[in-house]
């Protein structure tokens, strides 16, 4: 993966989420129109299901990379994202399109949009208590330790840091960064763990109303710069990393 993010995880993902106020119609002539205009430049995404609740999903199947997009359009929310992306440039370009689309095919307003979130996942695959690592990696010199490493802690059983920042005057634009851990309490119990992957999502959300803020389309190039700021600067050095290196140095 060309991204540069791959080399520092597992997996790396991204997803964005167009969330709106108002629930809107989802006629099947409209939704096909939409699709069918996303598939002329990309027409591998082939794979059209209809979920719980009416959501419409469309998908393409994994390459030889494991590389894969998707869009998922229910009654109020647009939602899309791309599996191992070859690089940052092809998702902005996914994205773009869509958010540039959906207005005339699904007729979107900006008196309905409430927030839009771009995410970047990474995962990091780790056979062992999650939290324990979680904690150790990232709590250590926390007030906090007391507790998680004090006499009466057999187990640590929860850990997942959560964190968000405003990044304007107005709180308009946050950013949020999670740990999500995926151990139960059987498999510390058992000692038999699955295996699963720790995650650490960066999360952009620009909500709409403040300042006369632009369509989606195009406030979402602001927000791949700004997440990528923050994931070169803060949340690969300060989250992933030091995550990485605690599971390296337990293999």
């Amino acid at each position: 993966m060309s991204n540069g993010y791959g080399a520092v995880c597992d997996d790396f993902y991204v997803s964005s989420r167009l969330f709106l106020k108002l629930e809107m119609s989802l006629e099947p002539e409209a939704v096909l129109h939409f699709f069918d205009r996303i598939r002329k430049e990309y027409p591998t995404l082939r794979k059209l299901r209809r979920r719980e609740a009416g959501a419409f999903t469309l998908e393409d199947e994994a390459d030889e990379h494991g590389s894969r997009r998707w869009i998922r359009l229910d009654a109020s929310s647009l939602r899309f994202g791309h599996f191992a992306p070859p690089d940052l440039d092809a998702v902005r370009r996914f994205g773009g399109l869509i958010l540039a689309q959906a207005p005339y095919h699904l007729t979107f307003s900006d008196l309905a949009y409430d927030h839009l979130e771009l995410i970047y996942g990474f995962d990091l695959r780790y056979c062992g208590n999650h939290d324990q690592l979680v904690a150790e990696t990232l709590c250590g010199e926390h007030a906090a330790a007391g507790l998680l490493f004090g006499d009466q802690a057999t187990h640590i059983i929860d850990a997942q840091p959560y964190f968000g920042i405003a990044l304007t005057p107005e709180c308009d634009l946050q950013a949020y960064v999670e740990v999500k851990s995926r151990t139960s309490t059987f498999e510390v119990r058992s000692g038999n763990f699955d295996g699963e992957p720790i995650s650490v999502f960066l999360t952009l959300r620009k909500y709409w109303g403040m300042n006369g803020t632009s369509s989606p389309a195009d406030v979402l190039p602001s927000l791949f710069d700004t997440a990528d700021e923050l994931a070169t600067e803060k949340v690969v050095p300060s989250f992933v990393n030091p995550l990485a290196a605690a599971i390296a140095s337990r293999s």
